[in-house]
């Protein structure tokens, strides 16, 4: 039977609706930013700056960056912990005695593959090994990305407030020890671990009818791996 067709916007609305949202967030973040960067600099008798200087400072590019890294670093975790932890009940988890990365059977990768199939699925080798974790591998390269680049945005924002109480500022490397990096880093990524492991565990006792990330209405509350 020939699936059904459906127009660009309808096909991914998803997306869609998410990259506009993080669009008119990344603005009102700007917005907001700069407003309150300027209330600070006009309270310490110093010139107020424009949006542009504001976007493209070391104070808005350290704020984007350390949320970006920290959502990686979810994303990455959660996807390779899947592969061999379990959370019974949970629509998050795959069932018990399910642990590990599958047969080739249940993954449809090399003879297993099917003709929609994606390419490196079927050539097997180290194509087939690559696609087979590239997910994860992407995240974690984000992860790593985003986290060096807070790193320094956060430098520059450290030595500029360093140089403004008239002190000493601080290399590199120096920075990476100091406990403003830490701080920021650790702050963030709690908050990740507790929302994922939050919502591995309220989806074994509630529901969101409709919702792939939920069980069915009236599943029960022990049944794993399931979605609505």
């Amino acid at each position: 039977m020939t699936a059904p067709r459906y127009g660009f916007l309808r096909a991914n609305a998803l997306s869609l609706a998410f990259g506009a949202a993080f669009l008119i967030a990344l603005v009102g973040q700007a917005l907001s930013g700069v407003a309150d960067y300027n209330a600070q600099q006009i309270a310490e008798g110093l010139e107020p700056v424009s949006l542009g200087e504001y976007v493209t400072s070391s104070s808005f590019g350290v704020d984007v960056m350390e949320n970006w890294q920290s959502e990686y670093l979810q994303f990455f975790l959660y996807i390779f912990a899947t592969v061999w932890l379990v959370q019974r009940g949970s629509s998050e988890s795959k069932k018990p005695g399910q642990e590990g990365t599958e047969s080739d059977k249940e993954q449809r990768i090399g003879r297993h593959a099917t003709e929609d199939s994606p390419e490196w699925a079927r050539t097997g080798g180290w194509r087939t090994a690559l696609f087979s974790r590239s997910l994860g591998l992407l995240m974690g390269a984000l992860f790593l990305l985003t986290w060096a680049a807070s790193s320094v945005a956060g430098w520059a924002a450290f030595n500029s407030e360093q140089l403004g109480q008239r002190q000493d500022a601080v290399g590199y490397l120096g920075y990476l020890g100091e406990a403003d990096f830490w701080n920021r880093s650790f702050q963030n990524w709690q908050s990740e671990m507790l929302a994922v492991g939050s919502m591995a565990v309220f989806s074994v006792y509630l529901r969101q009818r409709g919702s792939p990330e939920s069980k069915p209405v009236g599943v029960a509350h022990a049944d794993t791996g399931q979605t609505g």
